[in-house]
């Protein structure tokens, strides 16, 4: 199966970001993650995030990685749609910017761990609800991409999300 033409999209985006490891690094998270399942992520700041998570999740207020999975084919229609993507991600540049530097890792590396678990999202996991299924594919995962510590394993030691 050929590359989609473009799995992130780049708006309000820091001239210094890095792109094409990005790139790379969503194409490798669609191939062995997704399972070859494209998704798109949206890169951008926390005005567009702040506004897509008011109006999607009741929230006022920016956030670093929203995950909107794509609705169920009907059935019998997969057949016809064999590539149906998981869905889209937004993730704001600025949140991942001082997450980076709070945990002493580059905006490149943050943006790879927050698309990691966005995409867990698409997959259908949810931290708050799935008694560590997700935490424990998220380290995993982690692993196998040689990525720095995840948003639920710092959550469990500050105690936030």
């Amino acid at each position: 199966m050929p590359d989609p033409p473009s799995l992130l999209v780049f708006a309000r985006t820091p001239s210094r970001l890095r792109r094409t490891p990005l790139h790379q690094f969503a194409r490798r998270l669609m191939a062995e993650v997704a399972g070859g399942r494209p998704f798109t992520c949206l890169l951008t700041g926390d005005g567009e995030v702040r506004v897509l998570n008011r109006t999607w999740r009741g929230k006022d207020e920016p956030t670093d990685v929203l995950s909107f999975p794509a609705a169920p084919l009907p059935r019998g229609l997969a057949q016809f749609l064999p590539d149906a993507g998981l869905g889209e991600l937004a993730i704001s540049c600025q949140r991942a910017r001082l997450q980076a530097r709070e945990n002493g890792h580059t905006l490149e590396e943050e943006i790879a761990i927050l698309m990691l678990h966005g995409v867990l999202h698409l997959m259908g996991m949810d931290h708050e609800t799935d008694k560590g299924r997700m935490r424990r594919a998220e380290t995993r995962w982690r692993g196998k991409l040689g990525l720095p510590a995840g948003l639920i394993e710092r959550s469990a030691r500050t105690g936030a999300r």
